[in-house]
């Protein structure tokens, strides 16, 4: 117990409650053995290692982590990942505009490559412009640094638009299955148009009826430059939440060198106990000292978005550049082109 609190730096009883869910499978195998497990995505120690340390076989324990992993996920998703509601949309967006100043964001979207060892017989389709091997964690996240939904396994050499356009969480989205409303007018206007929730993306995504992404760097005048400046720091939300994710599980400091399947079951469970863990501590010193860059928007060379929009996209971002504010004190003044 005390290498769990040492590595992952949780109270002791919320590493308990983790392994002794209600409704969980994980009773089946005992305690001390699911130690090595969070030993394992904690520290990125290698299976080998932990074989050595715990006189288990490498292959037993292989079977054990990647079981783990899955039966983590099972349980804990349903109540840790659930499926939102009209009133959480709303709150999300609130906890936007209270950090970001950036009015109907009901999340961010962003992805981030997870490196692996190139998967037997997939030729070039994990390698990605940054010359490694990966699979690709597309996560949609809130203004509290919580996954909301996520999509993993994807080909390294994908753009952002081609895996958010064919993961569940796209279509449902782009369906309009997601329980989203159909707008609220912005803070301070209650009479106002009512204006559409909006996910805001890097270029890498096309501009629709939900998602915002900044406008080209080229010919900006003030108004678009604090709309772009606004744009970014909700959409820092979801880098900030990557590196808190990779702070705490250090299994992503390496390449994951286990089959991708055996991969993509790690990086959920990383994932829904992230949350998880977010739920239980909150805000922890540590997550304080990561700071994400607040410099713009990075640019991949396979990461083209579509350009076309639709009048209520179109709309939202005109609106949103207008009447962007920004808070000096208690005063909010009005940008206006």
């Amino acid at each position: 117990m005390k290498k769990w609190y040492y590595h992952v730096e949780m109270e002791l009883n919320i590493a308990e409650v983790v392994f002794d869910f209600p409704q969980t499978d994980l009773k089946a195998v005992e305690k001390m053995v699911l130690f090595p497990v969070a030993l394992y995505l904690a520290t990125g120690a290698y299976l080998s290692q932990l074989s050595f340390d715990y006189l288990i076989g490498e292959s037993t324990i292989r079977d054990i982590v990647k079981s783990t992993c899955e039966q983590i996920w099972n349980v804990l998703h349903s109540q840790y990942m659930p499926e939102k509601t009209e009133e959480d949309w709303i709150q999300i967006a609130n906890q936007f505009y209270e950090r970001t100043n950036f009015p109907n964001v009901i999340g961010a979207i962003d992805g981030k490559h997870i490196r692996i060892i190139q998967p037997q017989k997939s030729g070039t389709s994990f390698f990605n412009y940054k010359k490694f091997f990966s699979c690709v964690l597309m996560a949609w996240t809130d203004a509290d640094y919580k996954f909301v939904h996520i999509d993993v396994g994807s080909y390294g050499s994908s753009s952002d638009s081609e895996i958010f356009q064919s993961s569940q969480m796209g279509k449902m989205l782009i369906e309009n299955k997601l329980n989203i409303s159909s707008g609220k007018p912005f803070p301070n206007e209650d009479n106002g148009p009512v204006m559409l929730f909006c996910v805001v993306g890097d270029e890498a995504f096309g501009l629709s009826c939900h998602i915002l992404r900044p406008y080209s760097k080229k010919n900006l005048n003030y108004a678009k430059r604090i709309f772009n400046y606004r744009h970014t720091r909700a959409r820092r939300l979801v880098e900030c939440t990557f590196g808190i994710l990779a702070n705490k599980w250090r299994i992503f400091h390496r390449p994951i060198n286990v089959h991708i399947n055996f991969a993509v079951k790690i990086i959920k469970a990383a994932c829904i106990l992230h949350n998880y863990v977010r739920s239980k501590d909150g805000i922890t010193f540590k997550d304080t000292l990561y700071e994400c860059p607040l410099d713009g928007y990075h640019h991949s060379e396979n990461n083209r978005g579509s350009n076309i929009t639709n009048g209520n996209a179109r709309c939202s971002k005109q609106e949103l550049r207008k009447k962007s504010s920004f808070a000096a004190g208690t005063i909010a003044v009005i940008i206006s082109v």
